[in-house]
């Protein structure tokens, strides 16, 4: 792989996300411009009947133009949940030692908005 190819792919901050049976990664890349967008992968491992796993993916990719309009549509939907017997929503980054405690609490805000 040459520096052209490897700039292009150059990952600047990553954050695991482990979640039940499902992984998320939020990465800010850096373009060949130099300029920050987020990748947020959800992967899930899949057992065949076979007993033989694989992994399905799923990417979107977020670019800084989106950034406060990703969010504000992510807070609305977040709100409707509270707002409407969804459960509660803990945005909060509290420790109350619960089942949740060993995942890691991601804040959007920390990638870059």
């Amino acid at each position: 792989m040459d520096d052209f190819e490897k700039k292009d792919s150059d990952t600047a901050f990553s954050k695991v996300v482990k979640a039940g049976k499902r992984t998320y990664f939020f990465d800010v890349k850096t373009t060949r411009q130099n300029e920050h967008y987020i990748t947020i992968t959800e992967s899930k491992k899949i057992f065949e009947d076979n007993g033989s796993a694989h992994f399905e993916k799923h990417k979107i990719f977020l670019y800084k133009e989106d950034f406060e309009k990703f969010m504000d549509s992510f807070d609305e939907a977040l709100q409707f949940i509270k707002e409407n017997g969804g459960g509660t929503v803990n945005t909060e980054n509290k420790s109350e030692n619960t089942e949740t405690d060993k995942y890691t609490n991601v804040d959007f805000d920390d990638l870059g908005k």
